[in-house]
């Protein structure tokens, strides 16, 4: 899938199947159309979601992004950008969407972009491979790739199950992530379920 900012493939089917698939912030703040951060392909990110759970099993953790208490440093001023989102963890905004609670028995919440978080870490473990979907492709997928890259996980960014703020700064971040090769692998769903050799 070159048009997605240079995709190759998975190695093998026991290689891609192989580790913990983390899906990221499918939540209503994101989905609704009405929210002001609506990702506006969120329904095909979530279709390619859907397609990657059954080969992943019980090795599936969703995670939420969620305001902080209080803000502090630079993220008062991000706040004071988006003062919407000053809710707290229960708030209706932060649910995953219906169809995806219902499928997340693990959750991972965390007040940053970046979903690397200690909890997360023991669930991949030290030579463990993330293999990351979700939302949004360009700030919570991409922290979060970065941050398990430099801890040496393996990481594999399914390009279609990843949605972006715009197209093109999916394309953007989607090639971002793949210049650090071999840390990231940008990928597409299809290899994933079918292991195609690179």
């Amino acid at each position: 899938m070159n048009t997605d900012g240079g995709v190759r493939e998975v190695r093998s089917d026991e290689d891609a199947r192989r580790g913990l698939l983390a899906v990221i912030d499918m939540q209503r703040v994101f989905a609704e159309p009405d929210s002001p951060w609506a990702t506006p392909r969120f329904d095909e990110a979530a279709e390619g979601v859907r397609r990657l759970l059954p080969a992943f099993g019980e090795r599936v953790t969703f995670t939420r992004f969620l305001a902080p208490d209080k803000p502090v440093g630079a993220w008062r001023t991000y706040y004071e950008q988006w003062p919407f989102a000053l809710q707290p963890p229960g708030a209706s905004l932060w649910r995953l969407t219906d169809e995806f609670e219902a499928l997340a028995p693990d959750l991972v919440d965390a007040t940053t972009f970046g979903k690397w978080t200690p909890e997360l870490a023991d669930r991949v473990g030290s030579d463990g491979r993330l293999v990351l979907a979700g939302v949004s492709t360009d700030c919570c997928v991409l922290s979060t790739a970065l941050a398990a890259a430099d801890a040496g996980v393996e990481v594999i960014v399914v390009a279609d199950a990843c949605a972006g703020v715009d197209d093109a700064s999916h394309a953007m971040a989607l090639r971002t992530m793949d210049l650090y090769r071999p840390l990231i692998r940008v990928v597409t769903s299809e290899e994933v379920l079918t292991g195609a050799p690179s």
